[in-house]
């Protein structure tokens, strides 16, 4: 299934026996794809960026966990193809991966709004990213979820920079408490290029 495919349809899910027969081989698949859509960002932020393909991979091990059967299809298909980027742009989860339950609790307090701060920049301009329709994910307290989905448009110029590869593309924050940054490194910087159409 190429990674260009915009959106997962009822037709592309294997069956559970035909997945399982094919699931080792097929998460191997993955994490050899994965380990170019994954940046981490300071101490504990990590950005794995979603394409058709971890998303149809998301969509079967849902349906392996839960074994809703067919009835079950609609449902992940709703929640997971918002996460396929249609062509001109990036989509990510955004991982706060904090081991320690206390600390994560206490640091989480710290990082509310952090899905609004995050940013590519590149060639000196700035592509802002913004939560996708998922429901918000800091409180009304201000304290942040250590799980959310960014999104960050690009315009057609923005992408044939990205693409050509030249100068530097930066991720990071903005926020007050979480001002990090790291450089996407080349590989993965040619893996989401693809993701553009």
């Amino acid at each position: 299934m190429p990674a260009e495919q915009r959106g997962i349809v009822e037709s592309d899910i294997l069956s559970d026996a035909d997945y399982l027969a094919r699931r080792k081989e097929l998460r191997a698949q993955s994490i050899a794809t994965k380990k170019n859509r994954r940046v981490e960002v300071g101490p504990f932020a990590t950005f794995y960026f979603e394409n058709y393909q971890t998303m149809w991979l998301q969509v079967q091990e849902m349906l392996r966990i839960e074994k809703g059967g067919p009835a079950q299809i609609a449902g992940e298909l709703e929640a997971y193809n918002p996460l396929i980027p249609q062509g001109a742009e990036l989509i990510a989860t955004l991982m706060l991966e904090i081991e320690d339950a206390v600390r994560r609790d206490v640091l989480l307090r710290t990082l509310g709004g952090i899905e609004e701060t995050a940013f590519i920049e590149l060639g000196g301009e700035r592509i802002q990213g913004s939560p996708t329709e998922y429901e918000d994910r800091t409180t009304p307290d201000g304290k942040t979820s250590s799980v959310h989905w960014l999104r960050f448009v690009f315009t057609p110029p923005q992408i044939a920079r990205f693409r050509s590869g030249e100068g530097t593309a930066v991720l990071g924050f903005s926020h007050p408490n979480y001002g990090h940054m790291a450089v996407i490194p080349a590989a993965t910087r040619a893996e989401l290029a693809r993701d553009f159409a």
